[in-house]
């Protein structure tokens, strides 16, 4: 990370307000960009984001711009885009600072559909002179842009940076934790959308607790297989960014991916979801990708097919959920 402490945020969304927020907390100024200008006015001038975290007051330490070159001299950028949007921001980025040399912290839950590239790996690409890190958790936007605590887990590989970056959080409503697996927290954190839609199928079709906590618990045994076998660590599937946002993302209404699993239910197709919702549910593209590095690694992901089919309206809901249960018996330990 340069010697500059300016912090930035690319992204007006509900995870970017909210860590902007967070942030804010301490005092120190933050830069909050959006591509919309006509948004991002409305934001500056009402100090409101009403579509993503209503009845939040955006205090005077946060600075609101569109112009990606506002943040060309920032310390920290904080990617906080929609997966299918992250590549053009950071190429638009990288034209007005082509030598960025701060650190970029990625905060985005997905897979890049036409290459499998995790999010970190995309960026580097495209800014090579960058240090990069991670942030990924149990992060309803919800809560967090509220004030309401918090946990999450940083991934860095350099120690001194890592230190430097858990600072941003110290004195603020939400705990940060370091780890060095960058992959594996970009992996559970992309992964557990997938499994959210699966058990607001469980939900949605009224199959009970003891259904959907089987679903959850076999989610967290594919996640670690799957996420072990694309380079992730064993360990990291058990804390905050494997287990942790599983659960906070399975079990609450305010998720999206559990709110689309459960319009899948009602008969609405992927077009029909995606038109309906403000913000972006990442399990929706997810899938396939996700799918297809499944299968270029020979990897089992039983629960992963099965939303696929069910995305591309292959199978009913309820046909889906049979197969999973007629599926050859097995011991639990094979992971």
């Amino acid at each position: 990370m340069t010697s500059s402490k300016k912090i930035c945020v690319l992204g007006t969304g509900s995870w970017g307000s909210a860590l902007a927020l967070t942030m804010a907390q301490q005092g120190d100024s933050i830069t909050l960009w959006g591509h919309n200008p006509h948004h991002v006015e409305e934001i500056k001038i009402s100090r409101l984001n009403p579509a993503y975290v209503p009845g939040v007051i955006f205090p005077k330490n946060i600075h609101l711009t569109h112009e990606l070159a506002e943040c060309a001299d920032a310390g920290a950028i904080f990617f906080v885009i929609p997966s299918k949007f992250l590549r053009n921001v950071a190429t638009a980025f990288a034209k007005v600072a082509p030598r960025f040399s701060g650190t970029l912290i990625s905060c985005t839950k997905g897979i890049e559909h036409s290459s499998g590239k995790l999010m970190s790996e995309v960026l580097a690409e495209i800014l090579p002179h960058a240090s990069m890190a991670v942030l990924s958790g149990p992060n309803l936007a919800g809560d967090i842009s509220r004030g309401l605590p918090a946990a999450g887990v940083l991934g860095c590989e350099e120690p001194a940076l890592t230190t430097r970056l858990l600072s941003i959080f110290q004195e603020t409503s939400y705990r940060a934790y370091s780890s060095s697996d960058i992959r594996g927290i970009q992996l559970g954190g992309a992964l557990k959308n997938i499994f959210a839609i699966a058990a607001a199928v469980s939900d949605g079709l009224g199959m009970g607790e003891n259904a959907k906590a089987g679903i959850v618990t076999r989610s967290l045994a594919e996640m670690t297989r799957l996420g072990m076998a694309m380079g992730g660590d064993r360990q990291t599937f058990s804390g905050l960014s494997g287990v942790g946002d599983l659960m906070a993302t399975c079990f609450s209404p305010h998720s999206r991916n559990y709110q689309a699993g459960l319009q899948l239910c009602r008969g609405k197709s992927v077009s029909e979801i995606q038109h309906s919702m403000v913000m972006v549910a990442e399990g929706l593209p997810t899938a396939q990708s996700a799918q297809a590095c499944a299968q270029k690694l020979d990897i089992e992901v039983p629960i992963i097919d099965a939303v696929v089919d069910l995305l591309h309206q292959k199978k009913t809901p309820q046909e889906a959920m049979y197969d999973l249960l007629q599926r050859k018996l097995r011991s639990e330990e094979e992971v």
